[in-house]
């Protein structure tokens, strides 16, 4: 289901969606010709001459580490909740205060930690994030082990490590370029997508295991352990991270911060996007607060079929991030982004509509799940690839982390509300309908943009570089 996936991770991975973030970039994407010297060292890290990503020895170590990191946490994602729910006895408030607690550190810290990216050298505090949120995550199954676990503690553990993973989604995104060239980012952020629909397929399978044998709290040291391998593979990493050049004015951090919002507001392009973002996670959330509750109580799906349906949508992913450079490369990364975000809302309705027989029902929400998920992971590579092609290194971190905090710390949390309200108003099967509603009229704002004409970030990138005839 493309819209349970929007509320999940690619802005974190996503660019927006999650999110999460996410990838890199086609090597023939960025042609050099449409370049001058000047304009590629603005914007260009270092590039490349390994022909495959594959055969880049660094690469795969940042790919291998972010592999068992978002399989780790997956599972974490699965079994926190549990831990509340089963082993502390938590209802509906207590789990809601613990997606207010994530959402609320996002959006304490976010804004701060796009300005401090920008200022430092992005992979140690990728390592520092990393390993100070598997020693937080440790903590869980350690408590409960001496008796210690209390539902305070779940809300700070959240919080905490949203607050670091705010720092860790806005240097990532700005590290990957500096690593590969800005010129293969599509190319890698599909590898990497890769990463995120293995753990989607694998993870809750894993997680639901280990909550079976070893409980919920325990499950969580596989969280753990997976930022550790992830502080690790970022260590061996050899490639040199150039300094951070030296600022030419002295600023204050509220300036720096400002000046990245200023961008995402300006910017002919990332405006609509950042618009389409937050209108996405609002509507999203919408599918992240009831999903669960709409299969099994409002189309008797059980526990099983809805884990199949949920996988569905990591198989999809892995699918879709495997075509996403072909697919851009073909239609050009606008026209990509809006067609594969059209497709998905198309398949989508299928969602709400499920009705019928057990069988037919499930076959209803399984197709969104498979295609639209693939559609929007080769929309999501899209969009965290045209990003990174098109703002400046220097403000690169502050950027992400602007999208970061407007989507997942104020979007989400607040269309989960609304939700939840609605869902009081006019029933379960009404909210998810207005969830796919607002998903799908959200597209209206990059159609309306000049997205659709940007056939490369390099081709966006002269075009505003050419100065304009007088008249």
């Amino acid at each position: 289901m493309p819209h349970l996936k929007l509320a999940h991770e690619f802005a974190r991975l996503q660019l927006f969606h999650c999110g999460g973030p996410a990838g890199a970039r086609f090597p023939g994407l960025f042609s050099p010709m449409v370049l001058n010297d000047r304009l590629a060292g603005k914007y260009a890290a270092a590039t490349v001459s390994t022909v495959s990503l594959w055969k880049h020895s660094d690469f795969l170590k940042l790919w291998t580490g972010q592999t068992v990191s978002r399989l780790g946490s997956v599972v974490t994602r699965t079994a926190l909740p549990l831990v509340a729910l089963l082993t502390l006895g938590a209802g509906p408030p207590e789990l809601a205060f613990l997606v207010i607690s994530s959402s609320a550190g996002t959006l304490l810290v976010g804004l701060v930690a796009g300005a401090w990216v920008d200022r430092l050298r992005r992979r140690p505090v990728l390592v520092w994030t990393d390993v100070i949120r598997a020693a937080l995550l440790f903590w869980i199954p350690i408590a409960y082990a001496i008796g210690a676990l209390r539902i305070e503690q779940l809300y700070a553990v959240a919080f905490i490590e949203a607050c670091l993973a705010s720092l860790f989604n806005a240097a990532y995104p700005a590290y990957v370029p500096s690593l590969i060239g800005t010129e293969r980012v599509v190319e890698g952020n599909s590898k990497l997508a890769t990463s995120s629909s293995i753990a989607e397929i694998g993870g809750p399978g894993l997680a639901g295991l280990l909550v079976q044998i070893a409980s919920a709290p325990f499950a969580i040291f596989v969280d753990a352990f997976s930022f550790v391998i992830s502080a690790v593979s970022l260590v061996m990493i050899r490639t040199h991270e150039p300094a951070r050049p030296p600022r030419e004015i002295a600023t204050h951090i509220r300036q720096e911060i400002a000046e990245g919002l200023r961008i995402a507001l300006r910017h002919a392009i990332l405006f609509p996007l950042a618009v389409r973002s937050i209108l996405g996670h609002v509507f999203g959330a919408f599918y992240g607060v009831l999903y669960s509750i709409y299969l099994l109580q409002e189309l008797h799906l059980d526990p099983f079929l809805l884990g199949i349906v949920i996988s569905a949508g990591g198989v999809g992913s892995l699918v879709g991030s495997l075509f996403a450079s072909r697919a851009v490369n073909a239609l050009g990364i606008g026209p990509t982004i809006i067609w594969m975000a059209i497709g998905a809302s198309i398949v989508g309705i299928l969602t709400p509509l499920a009705q019928g027989p057990v069988a037919i029902a499930t076959l209803m929400v399984f197709l969104p799940q498979l295609i639209g998920d693939g559609l929007q992971t080769i929309e999501g590579v899209g969009e965290i690839s045209l990003v990174q092609g098109l703002i400046p290194d220097r403000v690169l971190g502050r950027v992400n982390a602007t999208l970061e905090v407007v989507s997942h710390g104020v979007g989400y949390p607040a269309g989960a509300l609304v939700a939840a309200f609605i869902a009081e108003l006019i029933g379960v099967r009404g909210a998810i309908a207005i969830g796919w509603a607002g998903m799908a009229a959200s597209i209206l704002f990059l159609v309306v943009s000049p997205l659709p004409r940007v056939r490369t970030a390099a081709s966006w990138r002269a075009q505003e570089s050419t100065p304009t005839p007088a008249a």
